[in-house]
């Protein structure tokens, strides 16, 4: 039996812009996925079965090793995404036994909160099958690779494509003020697909070559700002630029703008997790946000790995 562990993920800098090679900020979190892979004699076909974070089973299917033919699921789309994944993994490594095996993966975290279910699957199969994780990212789901980065990764890490190849490098991100910011969860899965059509569309010419500079230049500050104050600055200007780019309102505008701090949205806007800063005390700061009906309230602390 082996067991393999990946990270989840929030991009703090950089969102749709790093997709064009923009510098960006990111953070492994303390959620993530695990997968165990068995041997089980007594059948020859290749079982998976997927358990939430409470336990509970969300997801089981079985193939046929040799052309990984389904022969039931629990549910049809997931069933033919992993599929196709399994369909890469023994093409990049055509040796990979599958038969007699059971998989089972453990998320640790909520599906809906988009720290990374696809990604840390992918760096999890890749892993077992002894194949580059970046390699079957882009060839399955695309994307700019760094949730992948993550996945393997034990801090905050700067992340960048160059040619089209991910590089990355870890940092010391860590804040004197990292205990006065917050992750709050929007209670709205984004569908990323959605976002980066708007973002292509509205991004083209010498302005999206500008805009990419500013996002780096801008990534390159966060990383070394030492106080809250130059922090929030730097959050509101780069919430600015985005949200120029693509068309759509602030986070804080639309739903905190009462709010006493400053509000950024992480990832596809509108949606999942948002990093907020607070001078109050965190009490203070949580019953603001609960009063809103935000329930999920995670300090830096408990959040970033």
């Amino acid at each position: 039996m082996a067991t393999y562990h990946a990270n989840g993920k929030l991009l703090l800098t950089a969102e749709y812009f790093v997709l064009d090679g923009a510098k960006s900020l990111a953070v492994p979190v303390k959620y993530g996925q695990s997968l165990t892979v068995s041997e089980n004699e007594r059948d020859e076909n290749l079982q998976w079965q997927s358990f939430d974070e409470n336990g509970k089973t969300w997801f089981e299917t079985t193939f046929r090793p040799d052309a990984f033919e389904i022969i039931n699921h629990s549910d049809q789309a997931t069933a033919t995404r992993l599929q196709s994944i399994f369909k890469e993994l023994i093409k990049q490594n055509p040796r990979l036994k599958t038969q007699n095996s059971k998989l089972e993966t453990r998320l640790t975290f909520p599906r809906e909160w988009g720290l990374g279910t696809s990604s840390t699957l992918v760096y999890l199969l890749a892993k077992w099958a002894g194949i580059d994780p970046f390699d079957l990212q882009f060839k399955i789901f695309g994307g700019s690779g760094y949730d992948i980065a993550c996945a393997g990764a034990d801090g905050p890490i700067l992340y960048h494509l160059s040619n089209k190849k991910p590089v990355f490098e870890r940092c010391g991100f860590s804040p004197d003020f990292s205990n006065q910011l917050y992750f709050i969860y929007l209670g709205k899965k984004q569908n990323s697909r959605s976002g980066i059509e708007r973002y292509r569309a509205a991004t083209k010419g010498q302005a999206a070559e500008q805009r990419l500079e500013k996002v780096s230049e801008l990534t390159s500050l966060w990383y070394h700002e030492k106080t809250l104050k130059g922090f929030e600055r730097l959050m509101v200007e780069h919430e600015n630029l985005v949200g120029a780019a693509i068309g759509l309102p602030r986070a804080k505008s639309l739903y905190f703008n009462d709010f006493w701090g400053e509000v950024k949205s992480l990832g596809a806007w509108g949606g999942d997790f948002v990093l907020a800063t607070s001078n109050r005390t965190e009490e203070e700061t949580k019953d603001y946000f609960n009063e809103k009906g935000f329930e999920v309230f995670i300090p830096y602390r408990d959040m970033v790995l």
